[in-house]
C-alpha cells in the first residue's frame, strides 16, 4: 500500500514535472509565431518593390518548391509514426520512423539550399532588390528552424540508442520536437501559399 502510495506520488510528481515543459514550448511556439508574423508582414509591404530585378515569377520555380513541399509534408507524416511508436514504447520502431523523418528534412534542406545557390549565381540575391531581401529573410529563417529541428532529432536518436523503453522525460523531449516540427509544416504551407503561388500566380 505504501509503495503504490509512493508510486503514484512519483507519478504525479513526473507529471506535475512535464506538464510546465510542454506548456512552456507551446509558449517558445507563440513567439515564434510572432517572428514569423512579422517577416511575413513585411514581404507583403515589400514583394513589388523589384527596383528594376526579377520579380517572383521569373526567379521561382514551382515543380522544385511542389517536391520540397511534399517531402516536408511527409516528414511530419513519419514523425507522426514515430509519436504512435514511441507511445506503445516501441523504441526501435520509433528510432527507425525519426531516422526517415531526418533523411526527409535533410534532403528538404537541400533542396532549399540548391534553390538559394541557383538564385544567387543568376544575380538574384538578397541584395538585388527589397522583393529579394524579404524572400531570403523569410525562407531563410524557415530553413535555420529546419536545420535546428535536424539538430535536435539527432540529439534524440543518440541520446535514445541503445534505450529498450522510454521515461517521462524523453517522451517529453519527443512530444516538443513534435510540436516543432508540425510548427514548421504549418509555417511552410504559408510560405509555399503566400510567397511562391501568389508570386507566381
Amino acid at each position: 500500500m505504501a509503495q503504490n502510495m509512493t508510486a503514484d506520488a512519483g507519478h504525479a510528481h513526473d507529471e506535475h514535472h512535464e506538464s510546465p515543459v510542454v506548456f512552456g514550448f507551446w509558449l517558445y511556439l507563440m513567439t515564434d509565431c510572432i517572428i514569423f508574423g512579422t517577416l511575413f508582414a513585411v514581404f507583403a509591404v515589400l514583394r513589388d518593390q523589384f527596383a528594376g530585378g526579377p520579380t517572383g515569377h521569373e526567379v521561382f520555380e514551382l515543380s522544385g518548391v511542389g517536391i520540397e513541399t511534399a517531402i516536408l509534408l511527409f516528414s511530419s507524416i513519419t514523425y507522426g509514426f514515430g509519436m504512435i511508436a514511441a507511445h506503445e514504447n516501441k523504441v526501435s520502431t520509433m528510432r527507425t520512423w525519426l531516422g526517415v523523418t531526418f533523411l526527409l528534412g535533410l534532403g528538404f534542406l537541400f533542396m532549399e539550399i540548391r534553390e538559394f545557390s541557383h538564385m544567387i549565381a543568376e544575380g538574384n540575391g538578397p541584395d538585388r532588390s527589397a522583393f529579394l531581401s524579404s524572400f531570403f529573410t523569410l525562407v531563410g529563417t524557415h530553413g535555420l528552424h529546419v536545420t535546428c529541428g535536424l539538430l535536435w532529432m539527432a540529439v534524440l536518436l543518440f541520446q535514445t540508442a541503445g534505450k529498450t523503453e522510454l521515461n517521462e522525460r524523453m517522451m517529453g523531449k519527443l512530444t516538443c520536437l513534435s510540436l516543432f516540427w508540425h510548427f514548421l509544416d504549418i509555417v511552410w504551407i504559408c510560405v509555399f501559399s503566400f510567397v511562391y503561388l501568389m508570386s507566381v500566380i
